[in-house]
């Protein structure tokens, strides 16, 4: 089964924020085990890369989430996971950087980096967004619709 790590900076705060991407998770199951790793928030962006880089799960496919990075749709998010599956990869972790960007260094480590809008959205909101995308991607490759 596929996993898929989601190593964000910071805390969710907000109660229907935790319970919106709980419920992504719960209907992810499905298709993947999902990991929801926190790193600490508040310190420089070096700091903050420091423990992201330290807290990247070992031989897993990284794609940084950046505002520089490829721009992508729901449909070549699906293909990235259909492409790279097929290569051999099964275990993908998805970087949110903390409120003042990315540190340079882990979008160097990073297999791909990926923007997902050019709106600028907050990280916990990065998180939601993203579980969302994962599980529209997954339903796309399996043939499903969704509109939801």
């Amino acid at each position: 089964m596929m996993k898929i790590t989601i190593l964000a900076v910071g805390k969710i705060k907000e109660k229907y924020m935790r319970e919106a991407i709980a419920d992504y998770s719960l209907r992810l199951s499905k298709y993947c085990k999902l990991n929801i790793i926190e790193a600490p928030e508040g310190l420089s962006v070096e700091k903050e890369g420091d423990d992201l880089l330290r807290l990247i799960p070992q031989g897993s496919y990284v794609i940084a989430l950046d505002l520089r990075g490829t721009m992508v749709s729901s449909t070549d998010l699906a293909d990235m996971f259909r492409e790279t599956t097929v290569a051999g990869e099964s275990h993908f972790t998805f970087i949110i950087g903390g409120s003042d960007g990315i540190d340079r260094r882990v979008i160097l480590k990073a297999n791909k980096s990926i923007c997902m809008s050019k709106m600028t959205f907050t990280h916990q909101m990065a998180r939601l967004i993203i579980c969302e995308q994962i599980y529209r991607a997954m339903k796309i490759n399996g043939g499903e619709k969704y509109h939801k």
